[in-house]
């Protein structure tokens, strides 16, 4: 395979130039949500290279209450910068000030009147793991602190503390304060950073394939050739119809993340970071709580959830990285009954696609179904065998606890094939989603509790879970792989 050539002057620019338009078209994302979910202090206007907002211009989200959000943009063009105190604090090409100087001379002027301040600096570099300062950075605010002020007179960090505050024209206490508002949003990877720009949109409810973020992009960047520096709602709204990009609700966003930290959590109206409170030490082996905590918080957390987002909120969006267990959680707190469009963001072989259970279908998919008998007493056992047939261990599961099920039903899809492609898409999740608790409602009728084993997408369990009413007791298990083999996480009434 032929090697690309190296990037020319005009290409890195270029580049460079279309990684600014795409954080600019982040943040018109961001005010469209907010708005439309009647947010709290919703982003108002976007600044694109505003004059009046120091070295912290490239992007900035205006609100009517401080503080505002400003963004420097810095984009490379390979990973030979990282992010650290040389690149911080090294005079421009020009011999200009530095980096961190510029920042801090923005943040004295936007401060000085006791107000507070959002900085952000965002580029595709990584964290120089080897930095005294950046390598601790908090994965989950993306500050430096706290552990930027950790360390007495004589450590390493404080002597780092010290170098930083001589260049930046500050005292160590400002410095701290400095820090305590500047987020390096890093690294932002430009193909990562689109795919999640993809799942913004959708949320949104944009078309989110390539192109329309290329459009949105595009749009952008005429807005700034054309002079227009300030991009209010009314502005924004009408790129989007000019484009043809509208395809559904705009809807509130609930991250709940157990595996690894959700991309999209600082946009959400409501996140539940439950990683580092799952044993595992990846997202493969995260599969129950780490003592002493429990599956009952996590489960009171995410039924609290609906009260924690914008008042008036009938569209939801549910992402990040959780088991099926939660997901199917959530779509029974969110029940159909509530009225709330649900959607689940679902990734896959065709990419990210979300899920909702408003999308429509022509019949209910009945599902095929296979009975073992267990006769160990009058609750039933339920193995939603989808994206892979768990039989056996669920059987085993069963007679090892000894529980007291007469048997237990496995249902597939039509085909009675599982693995990961049987759901192609929402329209098929919603019309097995229904088949199934049509199937379960007849079979289960006169049974008082049912044991439910899910072996699905993520998606598909937040529509079954959505769908779940006239229906027994229910106690959702996970899948943990060690042990026992499975685990009762939450007992949902139906």
């Amino acid at each position: 395979m032929a090697h690309l050539p190296a990037p020319g002057p005009t290409s890195v620019r270029t580049t460079g130039d279309y990684y600014q338009w795409l954080v600019a078209w982040e943040a018109c994302l961001t005010l469209l949500r907010e708005n439309a979910a009647r947010s709290h202090n919703p982003v108002r206007a976007i600044g694109v290279e505003l004059d009046g907002a120091g070295n912290l211009d490239d992007v900035v989200l205006l609100r009517d209450i401080p503080p505002n959000t400003h963004k420097q943009v810095k984009y490379a063009v390979d990973s030979a910068t990282p992010v650290n105190e040389e690149y911080l604090t090294k005079p421009s090409v020009t011999g200009g000030p530095s980096i961190l100087r510029k920042i801090a001379k923005t943040w004295k002027v936007l401060t000085s009147d006791g107000g507070s301040a959002d900085l952000r600096l965002v580029t595709n570099r990584a964290a120089d793991p080897k930095d005294g300062l950046v390598a601790h950075r908090d994965a989950r605010t993306g500050l430096l602190m706290p552990k930027a002020a950790v360390g007495g007179a004589r450590s390493d960090r404080a002597k780092a503390r010290t170098r930083w505050a001589k260049e930046a024209g500050l005292t160590e206490a400002e410095l701290i304060d400095l820090l305590s508002v500047l987020r390096f949003d890093l690294p932002l990877d430009m193909v990562w950073y689109q795919e999640n720009l993809r799942l913004l949109m959708a949320v949104t409810g944009l078309r989110h394939d390539q192109r329309a973020l290329e459009e949105g992009a595009g749009w952008v960047a005429k807005m700034v050739r054309d002079g227009r520096r300030e991009l209010t709602l009314a502005v924004i709204e009408a790129g989007v119809a000019e484009l043809n990009l509208k395809a559904g609700p705009a809807r509130a966003v609930l991250s709940i993340a157990t595996l690894k930290p959700d991309p999209l959590a600082p946009d959400a109206d409501h996140a539940i970071d439950w990683v580092d409170r799952f044993d595992g030490d990846s997202d493969y082996t995260k599969r129950r709580p780490l003592s002493p905590n429990t599956w009952a918080q996590l489960q009171a957390d995410i039924e609290t959830a609906p009260g924690r987002l914008p008042a008036g909120t009938t569209a939801v969006s549910v992402t990040g990285s959780i088991r099926l267990a939660p997901a199917f959680l959530v779509g029974t707190t969110f029940r159909m009954v509530t009225g709330t469009d649900l959607a689940a963001v679902q990734r896959g072989r065709a990419g990210s696609q979300l899920w909702s259970t408003n999308d429509p279908f022509e019949t209910a998919m009945a599902p095929r179904a296979i009975e073992h008998e267990i006769g160990k007493g009058g609750e039933i056992a339920v193995a939603i065998a989808v994206a892979m047939n768990p039989t056996e261990d669920v059987l085993e599961y069963l007679r090892e606890q000894n529980l007291p099920v007469g048997k237990l039903i496995v249902l597939t899809p039509p085909s009675g094939t599982a693995n990961d492609g049987s759901i192609p898409d929402s329209t098929a999740a919603n019309a097995l989603a229904v088949g199934i608790r049509d199937h379960l409602r007849r079979s289960t009728r006169k049974v008082r509790r049912m044991h439910l084993f899910l072996a699905c997408p993520m998606g598909l369990a937040v529509l079954l879970g959505n769908r779940w009413n006239r229906l027994c007791q229910t106690v959702v298990y996970e899948d943990i792989k060690i042990d026992d083999g499975y685990e009762a996480a939450f007992t949902v009434e139906a």
